[in-house]
């Protein structure tokens, strides 16, 4: 997978991105992580990149010219290597990110992330785009944290990244639900012991623990996605004994 980002600050994604995981990645091959700063194809001889909107207001807008010219440059540089793919606008008011987000854009051959600053974006900058992405309903100051995040989430569904995909599928939100806890050695510690089941070594019965359990968490802490989780008959079955079981007075 190629992913470019256009970014301001570059060097944040340096120091960042250049670790575990995301860092092996690009070690090994699986990622190929390019952070163009887009003020160094700027044709103002003061290097900005931003100006006041037009009509007024408040703050400065990045303008088109940088941001245009530095896309003509990587698509000049992966042409048939890579498809232009998807290019996502870094923006509070796009589509809210998650991990089923993550595993589409996981798919793809080549991402480019645009990282705004200021107060936002020409309008015109965004003909680039296919994709407008946010973490959620709050501001940051820049674009490159929100991308940081979203490259790390996606890159670890790219086949080989982590090894075992079995890993990213087992993840909180990957089916749905919360993942259920976990446990390693020793399997008591300041006595609090590990639960029996996890040491008996009885694979279907971790497996109806495991489901039970992810299925209690997400009941008490996240119970919203309990209403769009795609449950199986066998899921919802165990939901029902939890709810029984810790409030014997709700009707069946």
């Amino acid at each position: 997978m190629r992913i470019d980002v256009l970014s301001l600050f570059p060097n944040m994604f340096q120091a960042t991105m250049g670790e575990s995981i995301i860092g092996k990645a690009q070690e090994n091959g699986f990622l190929d992580l390019q952070v163009t700063d887009f003020r160094d194809y700027t044709t103002d001889k003061h290097n900005h990149v931003d100006d006041a909107p037009f009509g007024g207001g408040a703050g400065m807008l990045l303008q088109p010219q940088p941001i245009f010219d530095a896309m003509d440059a990587i698509e000049k540089e992966t042409a048939g290597k890579y498809p232009r793919g998807r290019v996502i606008l870094m923006d509070p008011a796009g589509r809210r990110f998650d991990q089923d987000y993550a595993q589409e854009l996981a798919q793809e051959e080549h991402l480019t992330f645009i990282c705004g600053h200021y107060e936002g974006y020409d309008e015109r900058i965004r003909q680039l785009v296919t994709d407008e992405a946010s973490l959620g309903d709050y501001v940051l100051t820049g674009g490159e944290l929100a991308a940081m995040v979203m490259i790390d989430a996606t890159v670890r569904f790219v086949p080989g990244v982590l090894g075992n995909m079995a890993s990213p599928m087992g993840d909180s939100f990957s089916n749905g639900l919360l993942e259920y806890p976990q446990y390693t050695r020793p399997a008591d510690f300041r006595g609090m012991k590990v639960p029996e089941v996890l040491t008996s070594g009885n694979h279907q019965k971790i497996r109806k623990w495991r489901m039970k359990e992810s299925l209690r968490r997400t009941l008490h802490r996240r119970p919203d996605l309990l209403e769009s989780a795609p449950l199986s008959r066998e899921q919802q079955r165990i939901l029902e004994d939890i709810k029984l079981d810790e409030d014997p007075d709700v009707p069946d």
